[in-house]
């Protein structure tokens, strides 16, 4: 299984909360920040983007990255979000 950084940007709040459901659809989800969550799953990264992009405008932005080398933050959403990032980043 990988993990993918999954960052987007949208016009709305309604597509925000329609992206943050496809990526909480997932069984290993973590918010990094308003715009950046972090996933494991089996499947490719186009087969995330296409899911992300079903529910965004025209407009917005989606970007999905593999992960696996190197990460560094500070300030995640907690204690829990910061072990689950460091165990699977």
């Amino acid at each position: 299984m990988n993990c993918y950084v999954v960052t987007f940007e949208t016009k709305n709040k309604e597509s925000r909360a329609k992206v943050e459901e496809v990526l909480k659809s997932y069984d290993y989800y973590c918010p990094i920040h308003l715009y950046c969550w972090a996933i494991k799953t089996e499947e490719k990264a186009t087969t995330i983007r296409d899911k992300v992009t079903a529910v965004t405008g025209a407009n917005d932005r989606v970007f999905v990255l593999r992960s696996g080398t190197e990460a560094a933050w500070i300030n995640s959403y907690g204690k829990k979000n910061s072990e689950w990032l460091k165990e699977n980043l």
